[in-house]
Protein backbone atom coordinates (compact mmCIF):
# COMPACT_ATOMS: atom_id res chain seq x y z
CA UNK A 1 0.00 0.00 0.00
CA UNK A 2 1.13 3.44 -0.67
CA UNK A 3 0.52 6.69 1.45
CA UNK A 4 -1.43 9.47 -1.24
CA UNK A 5 -4.89 8.80 0.49
CA UNK A 6 -7.33 6.75 -1.67
CA UNK A 7 -10.57 9.11 -1.38
CA UNK A 8 -11.59 9.47 -5.20
CA UNK A 9 -13.35 12.72 -4.36
CA UNK A 10 -11.47 14.79 -2.00
CA UNK A 11 -9.12 17.40 -3.79
CA UNK A 12 -5.67 16.36 -2.79
CA UNK A 13 -2.93 18.56 -1.66
CA UNK A 14 -0.98 19.61 -4.95
CA UNK A 15 1.91 20.59 -4.79
CA UNK A 16 3.99 23.74 -6.11
CA UNK A 17 5.96 24.07 -9.48
CA UNK A 18 8.93 24.26 -7.44
CA UNK A 19 8.22 21.14 -5.77
CA UNK A 20 8.76 18.68 -8.42
CA UNK A 21 10.63 19.60 -12.30
CA UNK A 22 7.47 20.13 -14.55
CA UNK A 23 7.43 20.09 -18.26
CA UNK A 24 4.28 22.23 -18.56
CA UNK A 25 0.32 21.57 -16.89
CA UNK A 26 -1.93 19.49 -19.38
CA UNK A 27 -3.67 22.07 -21.57
CA UNK A 28 -6.56 21.17 -23.97
CA UNK A 29 -6.82 17.39 -25.32
CA UNK A 30 -2.93 17.02 -25.85
CA UNK A 31 -1.81 14.65 -22.81
CA UNK A 32 2.25 15.39 -23.22
CA UNK A 33 4.20 11.69 -23.03
CA UNK A 34 5.65 12.70 -19.40
CA UNK A 35 2.19 12.05 -18.26
CA UNK A 36 1.97 8.83 -19.30
CA UNK A 37 5.88 7.73 -18.82
CA UNK A 38 4.48 8.95 -14.78
CA UNK A 39 0.86 7.07 -14.89
CA UNK A 40 3.14 4.01 -16.14
CA UNK A 41 5.43 4.32 -13.21
CA UNK A 42 2.44 4.64 -10.64
CA UNK A 43 0.74 1.83 -12.14
CA UNK A 44 3.18 -0.62 -12.51
CA UNK A 45 5.18 0.38 -9.34
CA UNK A 46 2.67 0.69 -7.14
CA UNK A 47 1.05 -2.91 -8.68
CA UNK A 48 4.30 -4.14 -7.43
CA UNK A 49 4.37 -3.27 -4.11
CA UNK A 50 2.69 -5.99 -2.72
CA UNK A 51 4.64 -8.17 -4.82
CA UNK A 52 7.39 -6.55 -2.90
CA UNK A 53 6.34 -7.23 0.49
CA UNK A 54 5.38 -10.72 -0.13
CA UNK A 55 9.07 -11.64 -0.91
CA UNK A 56 10.51 -9.18 1.47
CA UNK A 57 8.11 -11.27 4.48
CA UNK A 58 9.54 -14.55 2.83
CA UNK A 59 12.76 -13.97 5.22
CA UNK A 60 12.14 -10.75 7.16
CA UNK A 61 9.99 -9.96 10.19
CA UNK A 62 6.44 -8.19 9.02
CA UNK A 63 6.79 -5.09 11.19
CA UNK A 64 10.16 -4.49 11.43
CA UNK A 65 10.60 -4.47 7.93
CA UNK A 66 7.53 -2.24 7.19
CA UNK A 67 9.25 0.22 9.68
CA UNK A 68 12.56 -0.34 8.15
CA UNK A 69 10.88 0.81 5.08
CA UNK A 70 8.78 3.95 6.01
CA UNK A 71 11.66 5.46 8.40
CA UNK A 72 14.45 5.48 5.54
CA UNK A 73 11.80 6.57 3.26
CA UNK A 74 10.97 9.27 5.17
CA UNK A 75 14.08 10.34 6.20
CA UNK A 76 15.03 10.41 2.57
CA UNK A 77 12.32 12.43 1.71
CA UNK A 78 12.85 14.75 4.42
CA UNK A 79 16.78 15.20 2.95
CA UNK A 80 15.38 15.72 -0.54
CA UNK A 81 12.60 18.32 0.37
CA UNK A 82 15.40 20.23 2.47
CA UNK A 83 18.14 20.13 0.01
CA UNK A 84 15.34 21.02 -2.92
CA UNK A 85 13.24 23.49 -1.22
CA UNK A 86 15.38 24.92 2.22
CA UNK A 87 15.09 23.82 5.66
CA UNK A 88 12.25 26.17 5.82
CA UNK A 89 9.87 23.78 4.19
CA UNK A 90 10.08 21.29 6.84
CA UNK A 91 8.78 23.64 9.79
CA UNK A 92 5.38 22.58 10.86
CA UNK A 93 3.39 23.66 13.43
CA UNK A 94 2.35 21.45 16.59
CA UNK A 95 -0.88 20.41 15.85
CA UNK A 96 0.12 19.64 11.66
CA UNK A 97 3.22 17.53 13.15
CA UNK A 98 0.33 15.51 15.58
CA UNK A 99 -1.92 15.23 12.55
CA UNK A 100 0.95 14.21 9.80
CA UNK A 101 1.59 11.52 12.56
CA UNK A 102 -1.88 10.25 13.18
CA UNK A 103 -2.40 9.96 9.78
CA UNK A 104 0.97 8.00 9.31
CA UNK A 105 -0.60 5.56 12.22
CA UNK A 106 -3.41 4.97 10.34
CA UNK A 107 -2.00 4.33 6.79
CA UNK A 108 0.98 2.82 7.21
CA UNK A 109 0.81 0.98 10.64
CA UNK A 110 -2.97 0.03 10.51
CA UNK A 111 -3.23 0.16 6.99
CA UNK A 112 0.38 -1.47 5.28
CA UNK A 113 1.32 -2.81 8.76
CA UNK A 114 -1.46 -5.17 8.55
CA UNK A 115 -1.36 -6.08 5.01
CA UNK A 116 2.75 -6.57 5.51
CA UNK A 117 1.69 -8.87 7.98
CA UNK A 118 -1.27 -10.66 6.23
CA UNK A 119 1.08 -11.27 3.20
CA UNK A 120 2.94 -13.81 5.32
CA UNK A 121 0.00 -16.34 4.63
CA UNK A 122 -2.17 -14.36 2.17
CA UNK A 123 -1.30 -14.24 -1.70
CA UNK A 124 0.07 -10.81 -3.04
CA UNK A 125 -2.72 -10.57 -5.70
CA UNK A 126 -5.51 -11.32 -3.35
CA UNK A 127 -4.05 -8.64 -0.87
CA UNK A 128 -4.40 -6.28 -3.60
CA UNK A 129 -8.12 -7.25 -4.62
CA UNK A 130 -8.96 -6.81 -0.88
CA UNK A 131 -7.26 -3.89 -0.74
CA UNK A 132 -9.12 -2.43 -3.43
CA UNK A 133 -12.17 -1.98 -1.88
CA UNK A 134 -10.95 0.97 0.07
CA UNK A 135 -12.90 3.67 -2.14
CA UNK A 136 -15.97 2.28 -1.30
CA UNK A 137 -14.96 2.47 2.93
CA UNK A 138 -14.02 5.79 1.87
CA UNK A 139 -17.95 6.93 0.78
CA UNK A 140 -19.19 4.78 3.05
CA UNK A 141 -17.61 7.36 5.72
CA UNK A 142 -17.98 10.28 4.54
CA UNK A 143 -21.89 8.99 3.74
CA UNK A 144 -21.57 8.88 8.26
CA UNK A 145 -20.75 12.13 7.98
CA UNK A 146 -23.51 13.55 6.54
CA UNK A 147 -22.05 13.36 2.98
CA UNK A 148 -24.61 11.62 0.81
CA UNK A 149 -23.02 9.70 -1.80
CA UNK A 150 -24.40 9.61 -5.66
CA UNK A 151 -26.59 6.84 -7.09
CA UNK A 152 -23.36 5.99 -8.60
CA UNK A 153 -21.17 6.34 -5.49
CA UNK A 154 -23.86 3.95 -3.98
CA UNK A 155 -23.90 1.28 -6.83
CA UNK A 156 -20.30 1.18 -6.62
CA UNK A 157 -20.23 0.97 -3.16
CA UNK A 158 -22.35 -2.26 -2.91
CA UNK A 159 -20.66 -3.72 -5.96
CA UNK A 160 -17.36 -3.46 -3.98
CA UNK A 161 -18.54 -5.22 -0.98
CA UNK A 162 -20.18 -7.43 -3.17
CA UNK A 163 -16.74 -8.41 -4.49
CA UNK A 164 -14.98 -8.17 -0.92
CA UNK A 165 -17.40 -11.05 -0.11
CA UNK A 166 -16.48 -13.20 -3.22
CA UNK A 167 -13.01 -12.76 -2.22
CA UNK A 168 -13.25 -13.76 1.12
CA UNK A 169 -14.45 -17.06 -0.36
CA UNK A 170 -10.78 -18.59 -0.23
CA UNK A 171 -10.32 -18.13 3.36
CA UNK A 172 -13.75 -19.57 4.28
CA UNK A 173 -12.97 -22.93 2.18
CA UNK A 174 -9.58 -23.53 3.81
CA UNK A 175 -7.88 -22.40 0.72
CA UNK A 176 -6.36 -19.33 2.21
CA UNK A 177 -5.80 -18.70 5.94
CA UNK A 178 -8.63 -16.65 7.04
CA UNK A 179 -6.68 -14.88 9.66
CA UNK A 180 -4.57 -13.62 6.81
CA UNK A 181 -8.10 -12.38 4.89
CA UNK A 182 -9.03 -10.80 8.04
CA UNK A 183 -5.80 -8.37 8.53
CA UNK A 184 -6.02 -6.98 5.20
CA UNK A 185 -9.98 -6.24 5.42
CA UNK A 186 -8.84 -4.44 8.75
CA UNK A 187 -6.24 -2.85 7.13
CA UNK A 188 -8.34 -1.56 4.37
CA UNK A 189 -10.44 0.21 7.19
CA UNK A 190 -7.48 2.04 9.01
CA UNK A 191 -6.34 2.88 5.73
CA UNK A 192 -9.65 3.97 4.66
CA UNK A 193 -10.07 6.18 8.06
CA UNK A 194 -6.83 7.53 7.67
CA UNK A 195 -7.26 8.21 3.70
CA UNK A 196 -11.23 10.23 5.28
CA UNK A 197 -9.41 11.78 8.03
CA UNK A 198 -6.18 13.68 6.03
CA UNK A 199 -8.79 15.61 4.43
CA UNK A 200 -10.24 16.78 7.42
CA UNK A 201 -7.63 17.83 10.03
CA UNK A 202 -4.58 19.99 9.33
CA UNK A 203 -2.15 18.83 7.49
CA UNK A 204 1.38 20.12 6.47
CA UNK A 205 1.02 22.37 3.39
CA UNK A 206 3.43 20.88 1.56
CA UNK A 207 2.61 17.32 0.54
CA UNK A 208 6.29 16.30 0.25
CA UNK A 209 6.97 17.25 3.93
CA UNK A 210 3.77 16.21 5.28
CA UNK A 211 4.18 12.10 3.88
CA UNK A 212 7.77 12.60 5.26
CA UNK A 213 6.21 13.07 8.64
CA UNK A 214 3.83 10.22 7.81
CA UNK A 215 6.04 7.90 6.71
CA UNK A 216 8.45 8.08 9.80
CA UNK A 217 5.83 8.37 12.25
CA UNK A 218 4.08 5.18 11.21
CA UNK A 219 7.46 3.71 10.78
CA UNK A 220 8.46 4.21 14.03
CA UNK A 221 5.33 2.74 15.47
CA UNK A 222 6.00 -0.31 12.89
CA UNK A 223 9.48 -0.94 14.75
CA UNK A 224 7.95 -0.71 18.33
CA UNK A 225 5.01 -3.27 17.35
CA UNK A 226 7.97 -5.01 16.19
CA UNK A 227 9.62 -5.23 19.48
CA UNK A 228 6.47 -5.30 21.74
CA UNK A 229 6.07 -9.36 18.70
CA UNK A 230 9.45 -10.06 19.56
CA UNK A 231 10.31 -10.22 16.35
CA UNK A 232 14.08 -9.29 17.13
CA UNK A 233 14.97 -12.03 19.05
CA UNK A 234 16.25 -14.76 17.31
CA UNK A 235 16.70 -12.32 14.33
CA UNK A 236 20.13 -12.60 11.83
CA UNK A 237 20.43 -10.32 9.18
CA UNK A 238 22.71 -12.80 7.73
CA UNK A 239 19.95 -15.46 7.45
CA UNK A 240 17.80 -12.70 5.70
CA UNK A 241 18.08 -14.08 1.40
CA UNK A 242 19.32 -11.32 -1.12
CA UNK A 243 16.41 -11.40 -2.79
CA UNK A 244 14.19 -10.37 0.70
CA UNK A 245 17.11 -7.56 0.63
CA UNK A 246 16.70 -6.37 -2.60
CA UNK A 247 12.45 -6.13 -2.48
CA UNK A 248 12.96 -4.11 0.87
CA UNK A 249 15.34 -1.18 -0.96
CA UNK A 250 12.75 -1.54 -3.77
CA UNK A 251 10.06 -0.86 -1.91
CA UNK A 252 11.89 2.41 0.07
CA UNK A 253 13.27 3.77 -3.61
CA UNK A 254 10.65 2.83 -5.57
CA UNK A 255 7.71 2.31 -3.99
CA UNK A 256 7.92 4.57 -1.15
CA UNK A 257 9.70 7.82 -3.01
CA UNK A 258 9.85 7.78 -6.59
CA UNK A 259 6.40 6.47 -7.21
CA UNK A 260 5.16 8.85 -4.92
CA UNK A 261 7.13 11.58 -6.40
CA UNK A 262 5.33 10.77 -9.72
CA UNK A 263 2.09 10.67 -8.11
CA UNK A 264 2.66 14.35 -6.29
CA UNK A 265 3.63 15.38 -9.98
CA UNK A 266 0.62 13.93 -11.47
CA UNK A 267 -1.49 16.12 -9.46
CA UNK A 268 -0.25 19.47 -9.99
CA UNK A 269 0.10 18.12 -14.06
CA UNK A 270 -2.54 16.14 -15.22
CA UNK A 271 -6.27 15.55 -15.24
CA UNK A 272 -7.48 14.10 -11.74
CA UNK A 273 -10.01 12.10 -13.67
CA UNK A 274 -7.06 9.57 -15.45
CA UNK A 275 -4.68 9.96 -12.12
CA UNK A 276 -7.19 8.66 -10.18
CA UNK A 277 -7.16 5.18 -12.58
CA UNK A 278 -4.21 4.12 -10.42
CA UNK A 279 -7.10 3.15 -7.99
CA UNK A 280 -8.59 0.00 -10.19
CA UNK A 281 -4.94 -0.50 -12.42
CA UNK A 282 -2.99 -1.30 -9.27
CA UNK A 283 -4.90 -4.91 -8.15
CA UNK A 284 -4.67 -5.74 -11.68
CA UNK A 285 -0.87 -4.92 -12.17
CA UNK A 286 -0.32 -6.86 -8.78
CA UNK A 287 -2.45 -10.11 -9.61
CA UNK A 288 -0.79 -10.37 -13.14
CA UNK A 289 3.05 -9.83 -11.28
CA UNK A 290 1.75 -12.31 -8.73
CA UNK A 291 1.23 -15.22 -10.82
CA UNK A 292 3.81 -14.39 -13.33
CA UNK A 293 6.45 -14.26 -10.59
CA UNK A 294 5.26 -16.24 -7.59
CA UNK A 295 3.02 -18.62 -9.65
CA UNK A 296 0.58 -17.77 -7.12
CA UNK A 297 -2.85 -19.26 -7.97
CA UNK A 298 -6.18 -17.81 -10.21
CA UNK A 299 -8.90 -19.15 -8.43
CA UNK A 300 -12.10 -18.33 -9.70
CA UNK A 301 -13.32 -16.30 -6.26
CA UNK A 302 -10.48 -14.24 -6.80
CA UNK A 303 -10.82 -13.72 -10.81
CA UNK A 304 -14.56 -13.31 -10.32
CA UNK A 305 -14.35 -11.20 -6.95
CA UNK A 306 -11.80 -9.27 -8.10
CA UNK A 307 -13.16 -8.04 -11.63
CA UNK A 308 -16.52 -7.10 -9.33
CA UNK A 309 -14.15 -4.97 -7.28
CA UNK A 310 -12.76 -3.32 -9.59
CA UNK A 311 -15.74 -2.38 -11.79
CA UNK A 312 -17.15 -0.91 -8.59
CA UNK A 313 -13.75 1.04 -8.31
CA UNK A 314 -13.98 2.39 -11.64
CA UNK A 315 -17.92 3.47 -10.93
CA UNK A 316 -16.95 5.20 -7.96
CA UNK A 317 -13.87 7.29 -9.17
CA UNK A 318 -16.19 8.40 -12.27
CA UNK A 319 -19.03 9.35 -10.17
CA UNK A 320 -17.16 10.94 -7.49
CA UNK A 321 -14.56 12.94 -9.86
CA UNK A 322 -17.48 14.25 -11.24
CA UNK A 323 -19.07 15.76 -8.33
Amino acid sequence: MTSPAADPAASAPTPTATDVPTPGSVTGRRIPAAVWVALGIVYVVWGSTYLGIRVVVESLPPFLSAGMRFVAAGVILLGVVAWRQGPAALKVTGRQLASAALVGLLLLLGGNGLVVLAETSVPSGLAALLIAVVPAWVVVLKACFGERPSAGGLAGVLLGLAGLAVLMLPGLSGEVQTGGVVLVVLGTLAWSTGSFASSRIEMPANPFTASAYEMIAGGLAGLGVALLRGEHHGFDPSAVTGRSWAALAYLIVFGSLIAFTAYAWLLHTAPLSLVATYAYVNPVVAVALGALILNESLTWPIVLGGAIVVAGVCLIVSTERRR
